[in-house]
């Protein structure tokens, strides 16, 4: 299918290098860009972020034409005690990946956080505005971005927020999880994003890709390159989208939780600080592709289900 497309639309045939295609967005990409050609996604074991010199030979050998870094070290609390590795796969990785993509002309789409901020503007954060990171997690994406894009070459950082779906550790599945075993469960109510369902990011990319190397019968490629915001519509809290869930769930009749209690940030103290209010616009990414993803209220019953 991939030689086919290619002669129809007179590019090369496309290989997709997929890091972390067993986490949330990984997984879903795999799925999502089966139609634009070979999508290959190496194990932990086959390539380790932590290990950023040794990815040149796998990324040389693998020869991709397009690279889509989803992987990441996303234990935010923990990091505040592991810096250096938490750098090391979120800073180092993506520069290295940079380099790599711009020696053989591939394209690389990396993903990004709203944690770059720090939550005190009280409308939504334009990619213009100035990061400004409170824990060393953010610190470390925000570095990654500034590796993308110093090295150059045809890239994208997509900032997301809130992930969650069906696969790996997220809130949704420790949510769903909790509900089962507790008939209590305390969660913040003063922290405010919007939840995005991973297999919406990983469509979303797709199309970007499709778009940035001009796959289809009327694509005309687009070169625009840079830092874009990608979530959900919408904002909400930790407590509300935990109540959304809990009541849209589909096998409610399992819960044994009978009380969801809003609680302050303070109440529930962790090792990072969250941003208060992390909310991002996706103007310039809906302008750009011609796409935007819908709210999260719409996205969550399509994920439980």
């Amino acid at each position: 299918m991939a030689a086919e497309r290619g002669e129809r639309t007179a590019i090369p045939p496309v290989r997709v290098l997929v890091t972390g295609g067993t986490g949330q967005i990984g997984f879903e990409l795999t799925r999502a860009l089966g139609e634009l050609g070979e999508v290959v996604a190496p194990t932990r074991m086959e390539l380790d972020l932590s290990k950023p010199e040794r990815m040149r030979r796998v990324i040389r050998r693998i020869a991709p034409t397009a690279i889509i870094n989803a992987a990441a070290y996303t234990a935010v609390d923990r990091a505040e005690s592991e810096r250096e590795q938490c750098f090391t796969i979120n800073a180092i990785a993506p520069g290295v990946l940079a380099e790599e993509a711009r020696r053989v002309g591939a394209l690389l789409i990396h993903y990004s956080t709203d944690y770059v901020f720090d939550g005190r503007k009280s409308e939504p954060y334009v990619e213009t505005d100035e990061p400004a990171p409170l824990n060393v997690y953010g610190e470390s994406k925000l570095a990654g971005e500034r590796a993308v894009t110093e090295v150059g070459g045809e890239s994208f950082v997509l900032r997301t927020s809130w992930v969650y779906g069906a696969h790996g550790n997220n809130f949704m599945r420790t949510i769903l999880r909790l509900a089962r075993e507790r008939e209590e469960l305390q969660v913040v109510d003063d922290q405010i994003g919007a939840p995005t369902w991973s297999r919406f990011v990983a469509s979303a990319t797709a199309h970007v890709i499709s778009l940035t190397m001009g796959i289809g019968n009327s694509a005309q490629p687009i070169t625009a390159t840079g830092i874009y915001h990608l979530t959900s519509r919408g904002s909400t809290s930790w407590y509300s989208f935990a109540r959304a869930i809990l009541a849209q769930d589909p096998r409610a009749k399992e819960q044994r939780c009978a009380r969801l209690v809003p609680i302050s940030s303070d109440a529930y103290p962790t090792a990072a600080i969250r941003p208060a209010k992390s909310v991002l616009c996706g103007s310039k990414f809906s302008a750009h592709f011609g796409l935007s993803l819908p709210s999260w209220e719409s996205q969550l019953p399509l994920a439980l289900a």
